[in-house]
């Protein structure tokens, strides 16, 4: 589950991960309030404007109907409100949106962390995350943070470091002064980033999260290491141990068919394709995508129905495919193990004959428990489908009703 800005420093700063401070707002004049509230509490001048959304990039990215940027500082409060409107209500397009953007419904109002000091300040790369091809936590972390850390990847990659954790021990103290020599500091600074990058592994541990991503990580000009920005991604899995977390879903940020699936019991996905995908367990869809794929086609959807899945659950995917315009033909792959083919062919049959006119050619592979019922139910049904038995049938078929 991705969230904002602000709910993911506010994790941080429960384990005492010091963070750049600030308040959501929802309006210009609400933005200004805070501001003048913020300065009280801080005493910081100046004020940087963040648009809230889930994508990166903000910094560079365009709001398409003022043409301000997702991240611009106020220098001083009289300043606020303006900044805040020119971002609050458009679309922030940046390289990790879709063509059109996202509509920007908050901004985070936060405090000043660049002033003048005994030293210039300095932004490093953090992040967190799960190894999958070895199956430990990794720290990922470079000396030259910021908005450009996709070209440090691509042109200097031996500036990106990574440090394994060992899951029995966790980030040990040896690993805490190499991340922090690595990065050029010492002295105060480089106490301050070994108990910053403890507390924040820590925080990464305390509330299941798949991803932290910290850019910029800022030392400041009185050696103070502060997280100017809170990438996080907590895990699904892990919040029947957080139910506080849960409200922090802001689904307006999610396509509106993976919110009403997710309330349908269904696990589904939407993607870029023509070919509707409707299958039971994971690891089958994985093989229809592909076999679609290996068609000519291209998958329109993830969408797992379940292994209980009964007649109401197929025809709410079944609609759900049916609503993406994109659709040129629909493929149905079940295998009944647990769940029985007849109640999916009894969706399938319910939903053809509610929703009426459909008008996109459906492949239907059923196989497993009550096959030869399901069979008997679609040929009694007159439904105009296309019905195969193996997998190489179902790749032939697809290519044909898309040629």
């Amino acid at each position: 589950m991705n969230i904002h800005e602000y709910q993911g420093k506010s994790i941080l700063a429960n384990y005492g991960v010091a963070v750049q401070r600030g308040y959501v707002a929802s309006t210009g004049d609400e933005a200004a309030v805070l501001a003048k509230k913020l300065k009280e509490e801080t005493g910081t001048g100046w004020f940087v404007i963040k648009a809230q959304i889930h994508a990166g990039g903000r910094g560079k990215g365009t709001v398409t109907e003022t043409g301000s940027r997702g991240v611009v500082l106020a220098k001083g409060l009289e300043e606020v409100a303006e900044k805040a409107e020119g971002i609050l209500g458009g679309h922030l397009v940046t390289l990790q949106t879709k063509a059109g953007g996202k509509l920007v419904n908050k901004v985070f109002v936060a405090e000043d962390v660049y002033g003048p000091g005994a030293s210039e300040p300095k932004e490093f790369y953090m992040s967190i995350l799960l190894d999958r091809g070895i199956g430990r936590n990794v720290i990922v972390y470079s000396p030259d943070g910021g908005m450009n850390i996709e070209e440090v990847a691509e042109k200097t990659p031996e500036r990106i470091y990574k440090e394994t954790i060992d899951p029995l021990t966790g980030v040990t103290g040896f690993q805490c002064r190499k991340i922090a020599f690595a990065l050029g500091l010492s002295g105060a600074a480089s106490k301050e980033m070994q108990v910053f990058v403890k507390q924040l592994y820590a925080a990464y541990i305390g509330c299941d999260a798949s991803l932290f991503e910290i850019n910029p990580v800022l030392k400041t000009s009185n050696d103070r290491i502060i997280a100017v920005d809170a990438k996080v991604t907590l895990d699904g899995n892990g919040l029947l141990r957080h139910p506080d977390y849960i409200e922090m879903r802001d689904t307006s940020e999610e396509d509106p068919l993976e919110v009403e699936a997710t309330a349908a019991g269904l696990n589904y996905v939407k993607l870029d394709g023509n070919v509707g995908c409707m299958v039971n367990g994971a690891g089958l869809a994985m093989a229809t995508m592909d076999i679609i794929k290996l068609s000519g086609g291209e998958p329109a959807n993830f969408l797992d129905v379940g292994g209980t899945a009964d007649a109401k659950r197929v025809e709410t995917a079944f609609r759900m495919i049916l609503r993406d315009g994109a659709v040129k033909a629909i493929l149905v792959n079940i295998f009944g193990g647990i769940v029985r083919c007849d109640r999916v062919a009894q969706g399938i049959v319910d939903a053809y004959k509610n929703i009426g006119d459909i008008r996109v050619p459906i492949i239907v592979r059923l196989q497993g428990t009550n096959a030869a019922e399901a069979k008997e139910l679609i040929d009694r049904s007159g439904l105009a489908v296309h019905s195969v038995i193996t997998l190489q049938e179902a790749a032939d078929k697809v290519k044909m009703v898309l040629a």
